[in-house]
């Protein structure tokens, strides 16, 4: 018997890492996009939307930005698909299991990477088609890597913050590309490895991983992959608290003993002030962050006046920075939590103590994402080093905090299609950034400070929020006092 809970230890080590792996290294590949581009632009790509222009002192110039505005628009759908197919999917993984999620996952990763590697300036548009390919793979990787955190009970929300934040990180592997690329060794040569490397994801998928979910709490005496033989059935009340969807962070297991009290229905939820705001709050910051990520490269051409190496070196640190996404996830966590294990208040609930810590972490964020706009509309190169730090703290802060915050101000019961919803519409809001760069291209001249700032201006309405959040609590400490003193 020792040998055998030891074996599982082995095992559940091994499929922690090989996790942290997948998500560090593929599952938000496509949030890389501002190296891949400074690639296919060398390469020629999209090359026959540029034309010749004349400038001052009759001088002939190269006016890419046709050019410039296809690279936005693959990037646009492909961060739409990204998000909007997180509710779909979240069927499919909950309706059919990790295998059979995967397996489509992995096909469509492929598929993308294989696109990409045989595509040639002159079929430039199968870029569509494949960004979209390897987005839609990508979010099948993170939901069926974040039910791992229950293998490890207490330490179940580190974990899953921890491969939140190598999903961030993961956005470096096109860096990677790009230096492999500079170094001689063309892209098409590593997308070609990267389509190899499915053979891994479904060593993964057999032997490391269930064919249905992984329950929380685990029994203890549960197994799962093909070395430890078949795992035991689970009923419909041990899957339903298992960590299938993504971004999970809540921590209260299912009691059957405890009775069942009248929770609010899905349409409740949706049609709840809460939600409204709480979408709003996450639509325009997620929108600031990809109009910032597609339009990087054409931002860096203007603000360098078109110095290849310049370009380059500021390309470079982004994706470096965006490397420090799995070290600064855990901090809103910790700002989420800094109430656990104190003392509550008399008549205080768990639910209300979670929403009063979550103000902090919704007005951090706000503000994080305030600042980084503003440095991001200044048009100062050297300022934009500080830009890129802003931006990946903001980024993790946004995605822990959304997850976060439907765990603990909505029933439990709800919380995968709730996220998967608030993805989906959000992504609807993001499409906003393709008329926002075709502004940028068109009216106002190549000069995107208006639409900086009134991207900045819609910012301040995610201060609602946490607003919001802070009178809400504020009521209940009224209620609370009244019926104390009667």
């Amino acid at each position: 018997m020792p040998g055998f809970v030891n074996n599982l230890k082995v095992q559940h080590c091994l499929t922690f890492a090989t996790g942290l792996v997948e998500c560090l290294v593929f599952a938000g590949a496509v949030f890389g996009w501002a190296s891949l581009v400074f690639v296919l632009k060398t390469e020629g790509y999209f090359s026959s939307l540029c034309v010749n222009t004349t400038g001052v002192n009759a001088t002939n110039d190269l006016d890419c930005s046709g050019q410039d505005e296809q690279f936005s628009l693959v990037f646009t759908i492909a961060s739409f698909m990204f998000n909007f197919l997180t509710l779909p999917n979240g069927f499919l993984f909950d309706q059919f299991g990790t295998t059979v999620a995967r397996l489509f996952g992995i096909s469509l990763y492929t598929t993308g990477t294989l696109m990409v590697a045989f595509s040639t300036p002159a079929l430039s548009n199968l870029l569509f088609p494949a960004l979209s390919l390897l987005a839609v793979g990508d979010i099948l990787f993170v939901m069926t890597n974040v039910q791992v955190g229950n293998l490890f009970g207490s330490h179940r929300s580190t974990i899953i913050t921890l491969y939140n934040g190598a999903v961030d990180s993961s956005s470096a592997l096109f860096f990677v590309i790009k230096l492999l690329h500079e170094s001689g060794i063309s892209f098409r040569s590593s997308f070609l490895f990267l389509s190899a490397c499915s053979v891994i994801h479904l060593l993964r998928t057999f032997f490391l991983l269930p064919r249905d979910h992984i329950p929380y709490p685990l029994p203890d005496d549960y197994t799962y992959g093909i070395t430890c033989g078949k795992s035991k059935t689970l009923s419909l009340e041990q899957t339903a608290a298992n960590g299938n969807v993504l971004k999970m962070t809540e921590e209260t297991p299912l009691n059957k003993d405890v009775p069942v009290t009248q929770e609010k229905s899905f349409c409740e939820c949706v049609m709840s002030r809460f939600f409204a705001w709480h979408l709003l709050w996450v639509s325009v910051m997620q929108l600031r962050h990809y109009l910032f990520i597609g339009t990087l490269n054409p931002t860096l051409q203007r603000l360098t006046e078109g110095e290849p190496s310049l370009v380059s070196q500021y390309t470079n640190a982004f994706a470096m920075t965006q490397l420090c996404g799995v070290l600064c996830a855990p901090w809103n966590g910790l700002i989420m939590d800094r109430h656990k294990g104190k003392p509550r208040a008399e008549g205080k609930t768990e639910q209300e103590a979670d929403l009063q810590a979550s103000v902090l972490s919704l007005f951090l964020t706000a503000l994080l994402c305030v600042v980084f706009s503003v440095c991001a509309t200044i048009p100062y190169l050297p300022l934009q080093y500080l830009t890129f730090i802003l931006q990946v703290i903001n980024r993790s802060f946004l995605y822990g905090g959304n997850a976060a915050f439907v765990s603990v101000a909505f029933p439990s019961c709800h919380f995968g299609k709730l996220i998967g919803l608030t993805m989906a519409l959000s992504a609807v809001f993001s499409l906003l950034q393709y008329p926002c760069f075709a502004l940028v291209n068109g009216p106002l001249d190549g000069d995107p400070l208006y639409v900086n700032i009134g991207l900045t201006l819609l910012i301040l309405l995610a201060f609602i929020h946490p607003l919001s959040v802070y009178l809400h609590c504020q009521r209940l400490t009224s209620q609370r006092a009244i019926k104390a003193s009667s």
